[in-house]
């Protein structure tokens, strides 16, 4: 079982190498709809990622419709401050793809209006325009993994909780 973590347009490569490290420690898939707003060669990503991003799973696609053609059938969820539901009262499905848009302006309206039964918001105070990219993957995507019980995944350190 992989998650998938879609990312449209992003435009920050120190959020987008963050991200492909997070998918790296989860098993995730990770999906870059372009344009990008910098070249995945950049110093800055790789920083963020450190040494994992030769371990993530990545593919790049041209536009929207590209993702979709790739991707026939996925189940798509939106992450997104407009979403009616909030994150942790939808059940997602084992290879559900969680989707999040640009720093400077989330996924496009018309977006967001066809897919209106599946977009999902954090909740934050009042008067505060968003999280930052990285932290909104990180939440939505464990929730995802703990509906699934972490399948698959270290649940345990070298001290166990009754070695406390």
């Amino acid at each position: 079982m992989a998650f998938n973590i879609v990312l449209y347009e992003p435009e920050i490569p120190a959020n987008t190498g963050n991200i492909g490290r997070t998918c790296v420690a989860t098993g995730s898939r990770l999906h870059l709809i372009e344009p990008l707003g910098f070249r995945l060669g950049e110093k800055e990503l790789r920083r963020a990622g450190m040494d994992y991003w030769k371990d993530l799973d990545v593919t790049v696609y041209q536009d929207y419709e590209d993702f979709l053609a790739g991707n026939p059938g996925a189940q798509i969820y939106m992450a997104t401050t407009k979403g009616a539901d909030v994150y942790t009262d939808v059940r997602y499905e084992a290879d559900c793809y969680l989707m999040f848009g640009k720093e400077s302006a989330g996924i496009p309206e018309e977006l967001l209006r066809k897919n209106r039964g599946r977009a999902v918001r954090v909740p934050m105070n009042p008067g505060i325009r968003s999280l930052n990219l990285s932290n909104s993957v990180a939440v939505v995507l464990y929730e995802a993994l703990r509906q699934h019980h972490f399948a698959d995944m270290q649940l345990y350190g070298q001290l166990t909780k009754y070695d406390w």
